[in-house]
């Protein structure tokens, strides 16, 4: 009969207050770095995911781009009546139902008087009268960029009276004009003539669309 021989298990391994120390530092120094990436990749990947620009991929336009203005505008031949074709809703014309128009004036001190009249529900016009002043842009001499004042005269030195008349589209003979604020949360189709023809009102709105006004809203006036 055979025996196996059964071998003594080997004596305990000394514990080594050292090893065990630094083995315990390196893993609490790689769950720290790894942390620390992970929480890295998840705010660079949030802020990619929230400062990306919408495309028209997305079905939304590009509504962080910046809008640049029409360089050179001549005032001058920019002046007189203008009616309008199409606007965004807006609570200063709010009492419109009818056709609407702006007249602009050159004066002597190079700002423009600005008449706007709207027709009323009852057949009687409303009249707004204030001052245009070009708000000058840096390297582009004479840029369609415009402030808009109907605050009496003596509050003329407060900001907050001023607002944006941005020339974003212009054509060669000034018949047609597309004008906005850089927010986009206004806009207005202008035309020499009282009615502008549907093909030339439709390429004007998209082209807005384009700059990323919400064209959807837009009233068309008259029609």
């Amino acid at each position: 009969m055979l025996f196996r021989r059964r071998h003594a298990p080997p004596p305990p391994a000394a514990f080594d207050d050292r090893t065990h120390s630094a083995s315990i530092g390196t893993l609490a120094t790689a769950f720290c770095v790894g942390g620390v990436l992970t929480l890295l990749a998840l705010q660079t990947a949030r802020a990619t995911r929230t400062e990306r620009v919408a495309g028209p991929a997305d079905g939304a336009p590009l509504m962080r781009a910046p809008l640049q203005v029409v360089a050179p505008v001549d005032l001058q031949r920019y002046a007189g009546l203008w009616h309008e074709q199409a606007r965004l809703p807006n609570r200063f014309q709010k009492q419109c139902a009818g056709p609407a128009t702006a007249e602009y004036t050159l004066l002597g001190d190079g700002q423009m008087e600005v008449r706007n009249r709207c027709i009323l529900e009852d057949g009687s016009f409303d009249e707004a009268i204030g001052v245009a002043r070009v708000a000058p842009v840096a390297g582009q001499p004479g840029a369609g960029r415009l402030e808009v004042r109907f605050a009496p005269e003596w509050l003329a030195w407060l900001p907050a009276v001023w607002g944006d008349y941005w020339i974003l589209r212009l054509d060669r003979d000034y018949q047609v004009a597309l004008v906005g604020t850089p927010d986009r949360r206004y806009l207005w189709v202008l035309s020499r003539a009282p009615r502008l023809d549907d093909v030339a009102l439709d390429a004007e709105l998209d082209y807005a669309r384009s700059l990323g006004f919400d064209v959807d809203k837009v009233e068309l006036i008259g029609r």
